[in-house]
């Protein structure tokens, strides 16, 4: 044993907060998202004085419309209510019908799975990538059929998804590419932005999004044909050209020549003029947050890899990610702790709040095992499902078929949260993360133990 300062025995380290130590993190220090400025509220009051609070031809809709699609370096962008309903639009404009397939990965929010759902579609669910938890491009292969209209990457936590090969797996099959890129606003794939490298793609603007507008999304494409039937789907199916929306009287975006009679199915699905100010002053400061998000994930993944059985977000060569969610995983072999996976996590999440850090699950399970796509009820009579006897949806949506998928979720945890998100915290905050964090991991004997005796072992 090696002898301290004063040739005595090394003192021992703190405990830890869970087992009676002092947290190492003030729930104060932590700052909620989105951060409100005097230019949002001006922003947002612009719009209460100028009165015009809705519709699609709105100036300040009309607007972030432009800024999104500079943003994304796309022709064009069509304002919408939410995330979810961008990607039912980019369903519906890649022609995308009842019955047919589109291909979607195993782990993401459950939106990605209800829009395909929504447009009367069928979510086939494939397995990620073991290092990045991205949809995996050869599982996504096997899984094409003739029914296959689109295939619908998800580049979650904000990492872009492998688009190449996406690219050429659409290409081989003559299907639609979509991004959801709802959490990746200004991640890049070779160096160009995403949203907008395959047919079409879609952003959100819910709270917790690294670009918040309290609700909204946006769809993107570079197709001008795409673009109008997006715009007619938003707008309850009807028949107005896009490009006439420049014909509308700013002042009253509400009346104008548009034809009321309904071509299509469609919905009401714009978004609306508060939200999309509130968003344009949330954009003139993004490239400055996403930057500072980027520096503070780079030095916090840095601190945790020295840590052994212990693998931050992993972000392949040639891909920016904006780092919306920051999932760290463990292994109980590399760590040399005798715990399941499931229970090193949850003794780890404990610990870690004990610390005074915000550390959450996200989702538990993968997605077919979600009620909704075990029930497969869909509207009635289980459709859209029963427009397709020949395929077996129990046992394809069986969740032991996505093992990369659920051994993710079994051993990781996200650090931060919705309400306090990464991008949101400050330098010396997230240092403290990884100090706790540290902390912790050097505990982890001990903690094991308490797992032990609190029962955590019978639970995996």
């Amino acid at each position: 044993m090696t002898a301290g300062p004063s040739g005595g025995i090394p003192p021992r380290p703190p405990r830890i907060a869970l087992l009676g130590g002092k947290p190492t993190l003030a729930s104060e220090a932590h700052r909620s998202w989105p951060i409100i400025t005097d230019d949002d509220k001006r922003a947002v009051m612009r719009v209460l004085d100028r009165g015009v609070l809705s519709g699609s031809a709105g100036p300040e809709a009309i607007a972030f419309q432009e800024e999104l699609a500079e943003l994304a370096h796309a022709k064009h962008a069509v304002l919408t209510h939410s995330g979810t309903s961008a990607l039912v639009l980019a369903l519906a404009a890649a022609g995308v019908h009842a019955g047919d397939h589109v291909v979607v990965p195993a782990y993401s929010f459950v939106a990605t799975a209800l829009a395909v759902v929504q447009v009367g579609a069928i979510p086939i669910f494939v397995d990620v990538d073991e290092a990045t938890g991205l949809m995996d491009p050869e599982a996504a292969a096997k899984v094409i059929t003739p029914r296959t209209r689109a295939i619908m990457p998800v580049h979650v936590h904000g990492c872009p998804a492998d688009v190449d090969a996406f690219k050429r797996l659409a290409e081989r099959h003559h299907v639609a590419l979509v991004e959801d890129a709802a959490q990746a606003h200004g991640a890049t794939y070779g160096g160009a932005p995403v949203g907008a490298l395959g047919a079409s793609g879609a952003f959100s603007f819910q709270s917790s999004k690294n670009l918040p507008a309290g609700e909204g999304g946006v769809f993107l494409t570079n197709d001008p044909s795409l673009a109008e039937v997006a715009d007619r789907v938003r707008n309850f199916g009807q028949d107005g050209p896009l490009h006439q929306a420049s014909d509308f009287d700013r002042s009253r975006p509400l009346d104008g020549s548009r034809p009321l009679a309904s071509e299509r199915m469609g919905g009401m699905y714009r978004g609306n003029e508060m939200m999309a100010a509130f968003g344009r002053s949330q954009l003139g400061r993004l490239r400055e947050a996403t930057a500072r998000c980027q520096k503070n994930a780079a030095r916090l993944s840095q601190a945790l890899a020295e840590l052994p059985g212990v693998t931050p977000p992993t972000v392949p060569e040639g891909r920016t990610s904006v780092h919306h969610k920051f999932r760290v995983r463990f292994s109980p072999e590399r760590a040399g702790v005798d715990l399941p996976a499931t229970a090193l996590r949850d003794a780890m999440m404990k610990a870690l709040r004990a610390e005074g850090l915000e550390v959450v699950l996200w989702q538990t399970d993968v997605l077919p095992a979600q009620p909704v796509f075990r029930a497969r009820e869909g509207y009635g009579d289980g459709w859209p499902w029963t427009t397709d006897r020949e395929t077996d949806f129990a046992a394809i949506y069986d969740p032991t078929r996505f093992p990369r998928a659920r051994a993710l979720l079994a051993d990781s945890v996200v650090l931060f949260s919705q309400s306090c998100p990464l991008i949101a915290q400050t330098d010396e905050t997230v240092d403290r993360y990884a100090d706790a964090f540290r902390r912790v991991w050097q505990a982890r004997s001990d903690l094991a133990a308490w797992a032990a005796r609190e029962g955590l072992t019978r639970k995996a």
